[in-house]
């Protein structure tokens, strides 16, 4: 096999359709596009949502609801993983950083640390925010919380 031997697998590629080349080609004429109207002519596209003069759909459907702009997302981060991330690397201290190394978070997000599972080691946590039962869990180890 060299480079001019080369060819893509049976299938893999196929031919565009020419459409407007006359007669024999099957795709003469009017080139698939049928009778008059705006459709047919060239430079025509149709506006998002148009529903061709049907009341669209997001017209149709009522507004509702608000957008709070001083809504805070958090990450959410359950004891079982704070347990598996400082069982695996022998951790004492889990901060944002190791969050991030640890690929659980990116580094613009916040930290809400959730008391889902149960942590065994005294761990002291650095986050943005605890929930109540998560801090208790955290204290009862033996460990400590900051909040960031």
């Amino acid at each position: 096999m060299e480079l001019h031997n080369l060819k893509p697998a049976k299938g893999a590629t196929h031919h565009d359709k020419r459409v407007g080349r006359g007669a024999g080609s099957g795709h003469g004429g009017y080139s698939t596009r049928g009778l008059k109207g705006a459709k047919s002519r060239s430079g025509y596209s149709s506006k998002l949502g148009f529903e061709g003069g049907q009341m669209p759909l997001q017209r149709r459907l009522p507004k509702f609801g608000f957008t709070n702009i001083k809504r805070v997302e958090f990450k959410a981060i359950n004891l079982s993983t704070l347990e598996e991330l400082a069982s695996k690397n022998n951790l004492t201290e889990v901060t944002f950083e190791t969050l991030v190394q640890a690929g659980f978070v990116s580094g613009k997000d916040k930290v809400k640390i959730l008391g889902n599972g149960t942590i065994t080691r005294a761990l002291a946590v650095k986050a943005n925010a605890f929930s109540k039962s998560a801090e208790a869990a955290i204290v009862a180890a033996g460990g400590s919380i900051e909040t960031l």
